[in-house]
C-alpha cells in the first residue's frame, strides 16, 4: 500500500475545514453541534454536489486511476468516464459499489489501495466528502470478497446452528475484515423469513423459515457487523421470502394480508431496528396488502414513509436494491425510478443502470419543482451522519498494517471452521451409515454438481469435499457431473462407483425433471451406499431415492464442504437442525422433515 501520509494529511485537513470542524473538538460530537456542522457542509454543496450524495455506484477496475483498458472501455461504455476518481469528480456521487465482476476485488491490498484511492477523489472534490463504500458480503452463496479473507458460512447454515453468538462472530469477524480493507457498508444480514422453498432468489441467503429465529440471528448480526466498525443492512423491506419470481428479472407479488405480514415478514425488521441497524435495503416487490397501488416497494410512499419511518419509527438510512434490477423497471422509466424512489422516502440510490439518465432526472425533478431542495438535503444529512458515525470525516483512510493482522487471520480462519461445524444437518442415516470408517470405508467416489464459486476463490465443490476427506484418511476421487449431468455423465458416474465402499454426492436445487435425480438412482442401484449431500437448499431430499444417508450443507463454499466432510468422517458430530421444514414433493401439504429436525450420531 503506497504511503501518501502529505497527501492524507492535507486531505483530512480539508474534509475537517468544510465539515465546520472546531479545533481540539473530540471525534465524538454532542447532539446538535454535529448535526449543526453537517447541515453547514451541506449548505456548501452545489445542487450537482447534493443530487450526487444521493447515488452509489459501480465502476470497473481494480484501480480508482489506472484500471487495465478493458475496464476504462466498460467504464466510458456505460458511464461516460474513464476511471473511479473521474466518476467521483463527475457525478460527485456518495458512495461506490464493489463487485468481483468489476473488477474491484482482486486481493486485499489491491481492494484498500482502491478504497484509499476513492477516499481521495472524494476529499478533493470542490466540497471534500468521503464516500460510503459497500458490497454485498453475505457469506455463503453470496460473497464478492474471497480468500485469502475469511469465508464464513452464509444465514441458511447459520440458522441450522442456531446460535446468536455464532451469528454475531461471523459478522464481526466479517465486519472488522471489510473495515481494514476500506468498505464500510455491508449490505447484509438478509432479513428475509423464507417461507416459500420454491423462492428462486433467497432460499439458503435466508435465516430460516421462523420469525423469531430470524428476527434473533438478524439482530445479532447487526450488532456483530456494527460493532466491527462497518454499516450493516437490514434487507429487503417489506419481506422477500413468499415469491417465485426473481426481482432481477421481474415483479414479484407478495400476497400476504397485512396480518401475515405482522407476524412472518416484519419481525425480524423490528428487530434489526432496535438492534440499531444503520440502513434498510427495500425490495423491489407488490405488496398489494401493504399498497394497493402496486407499485414496487421500493417506490411506495405508503411502504416506505408510512410503515417503515411512521410506524416502525425508523429514521436511519435508507437505500435502494439495485435500480438495474428489472423489478424496480418494469413500470417506469429509468429517469423516474429515482424521483418516485426519493419521494417514498429513499435515501440511496443504488446502482441505476444509466447513471446519467438517472442523475439527471433527479436534477430535472429538482429544478422542476416536483422535489424540493429541502427533501434532498434530509436524505443527505441521513448519508452524511452515518459516514461520520463511521469516522469516514476524522479519517476514511486504512493501513497496510491493520489489513495484514485483520484479513484472513488465523483466529478469524479457526473460527469459521469452528462455527461451520455447528451447522451441517445430517437427516437421514440408513443403520446407521455414517459416520464412514476409514478403515472400513477407505475407498470413496465423490461425484455431482461443481456450481460456480461466489467469489471465484474456492472450489470447485466436488475436489474441495474429496480432498477433505482424503485428508481425514479415506482415498476420495472427485468426478464433477454437472448440475444437469448428462446420460454420458451419469454412465461414468456410475462406472466409476465400481469397488467403491461409499459415494458421496453433491445435489444442487433438486428439481422434479433434474437429471441429478436420474443420477442419484443410478448411483443407488449399483448397491454402493450412496451418501447425498445438499449443497444449496436443503430442500433436495424430498426428490431422491434409494439414498443410504443425507447431509444438508446449505452452501458448496469451502468452509461449509470441510464442515461436512468432517461430520461425514466422525470427526465433528452433526449439530445442524432445520431452520427450515422440507415438504413432501408430491404433497407439499405433508411435511417430511420439520423445522427443528436433525439427527446426530449420539
Amino acid at each position: 500500500m503506497h504511503d501518501r501520509s502529505l497527501t492524507r494529511r492535507t486531505l483530512l485537513t480539508a474534509t475537517a475545514v468544510a465539515a465546520g470542524a472546531v479545533a481540539g473538538a473530540s471525534p465524538a460530537f454532542a447532539l446538535p453541534s454535529h448535526h449543526d456542522r453537517l447541515k453547514r457542509l451541506i449548505s456548501r454543496m452545489s445542487l450537482e454536489e447534493k443530487v450526487g450524495q444521493l447515488f452509489v455506484m459501480r465502476v470497473y477496475g481494480h484501480s480508482a486511476t489506472a484500471p487495465d483498458q478493458a475496464d476504462i472501455e466498460l467504464n466510458l461504455k456505460e458511464m461516460g468516464v474513464r476511471t473511479a476518481a473521474e466518476l467521483v469528480a463527475a457525478y460527485h456521487v456518495g458512495g461506490i459499489i464493489y463487485f468481483s465482476w468489476a473488477h474491484n476485488t482482486r486481493d486485499p491490498h489491491q481492494i484498500a489501495d482502491l478504497s484509499n484511492s476513492i477516499q481521495r477523489a472524494g476529499l478533493a472534490q470542490p466540497t471534500p466528502v468521503p464516500l460510503l463504500i459497500s458490497t454485498d458480503q453475505e457469506h455463503g452463496i453470496v460473497a464478492r470478497v474471497g480468500r485469502p479473507a475469511t469465508l464464513l458460512p452464509g444465514a441458511m447454515a447459520l440458522g441450522a446452528g442456531g446460535s446468536r453468538s455464532d451469528a454475531r462472530s461471523a459478522a464481526r469477524i466479517a465486519g472488522a475484515e471489510l473495515a481494514a480493507m476500506g468498505i464500510c457498508q455491508n449490505y447484509a444480514p438478509v432479513s428475509d423469513v423464507n417461507v416459500n422453498p420454491a423462492n428462486p432468489v433467497i432460499g439458503v441467503r435466508s435465516f430460516g423459515a421462523d420469525p423469531h429465529a430470524v428476527a434473533g440471528l438478524v439482530a445479532a448480526q447487526v450488532k456483530g457487523y456494527q460493532g466491527a466498525g462497518i454499516a450493516a443492512t437490514s434487507k429487503h423491506f417489506p419481506g422477500h421470502g413468499d415469491t417465485t419470481v426473481d426481482s432481477h428479472t421481474g415483479i414479484p407479488v407478495i400476497t400476504h394480508t397485512r396480518e401475515q405480514w405482522e407476524e412472518i415478514d416484519a419481525p425480524p425488521f423490528r428487530a434489526a431496528i432496535a438492534a440499531g441497524v444503520d440502513s434498510i435495503m427495500t425490495a423491489h416487490i407488490q405488496f398489494p396488502a401493504l399498497d394497493p397501488s402496486n407499485d414496487p416497494a421500493t417506490l411506495s410512499r405508503p411502504i416506505l414513509t408510512g410503515i417503515l419511518r411512521e410506524e416502525l419509527g425508523y429514521d436511519g438510512v435508507v437505500v435502494t436494491d439495485a435500480l438495474n434490477m428489472q423489478g424496480v423497471r418494469d413500470k417506469y422509466g429509468d429517469s423516474r425510478v429515482p424521483v418516485l424512489a426519493l419521494k417514498a422516502g429513499v435515501d440511496q440510490l443504488l446502482n441505476p443502470p444509466d447513471l446519467a439518465v438517472a442523475w439527471n432526472g433527479v436534477l430535472s425533478a429538482v429544478k422542476s419543482g416536483e422535489l424540493t431542495v429541502a427533501r434532498l438535503d434530509e436524505s443527505i444529512l441521513r448519508i452524511l451522519l452515518l459516514k461520520e458515525k463511521l469516522g469516514l470525516f476524522r479519517d476514511p483512510f486504512v493501513s497496510a498494517r491493520r489489513l495484514e493482522r485483520t484479513v484472513g487471520a488465523r483466529a478469524h480462519l479457526a473460527a469459521a471452521d469452528r462455527i461451520a461445524e455447528g451447522t451441517t444437518t445430517l437427516l437421514v442415516n440408513e443403520d446407521g451409515l455414517l459416520p464412514l470408517s476409514s478403515r472400513k470405508q477407505r475407498n470413496l467416489l465423490v461425484v455431482g454438481a461443481d456450481p460456480a464459486s461466489p467469489t471465484g476463490t474456492t472450489g470447485p465443490s466436488t475436489s474441495v469435499l474429496a480432498n477433505a476427506l482424503t485428508e481425514l484418511g479415506f482415498a476420495a476421487t472427485a468426478l464433477s457431473t454437472g448440475i444437469t449431468p448428462t446420460a454420458a455423465k451419469i454412465d461414468e458416474a456410475v462406472a466409476a462407483a465400481g469397488g467403491k465402499d461409499a459415494v458421496i454426492v453433491g445435489t444442487y436445487n433438486v428439481t422434479a425433471t433434474s437429471p441429478q435425480r436420474t443420477l442419484v438412482a443410478r448411483l443407488a442401484a449399483t448397491g454402493v451406499p450412496v451418501v447425498a449431500v445438499a449443497i444449496r437448499n436443503p430442500y433436495d431430499i424430498a426428490r431422491l431415492s434409494g439414498v443410504r444417508a443425507a447431509l444438508a450443507a446449505y452452501s458448496w463454499t469451502d468452509v461449509e464442504l470441510r464442515a461436512a466432510a468432517r461430520v461425514i468422517a466422525g470427526r465433528a458430530d452433526p449439530e445442524g437442525h432445520l431452520p427450515v421444514p422440507i415438504q413432501r414433493a408430491d404433497d407439499p401439504l405433508q411435511v417430511l422433515y420439520p423445522t427443528g429436525y436433525g439427527l446426530s450420531y449420539d
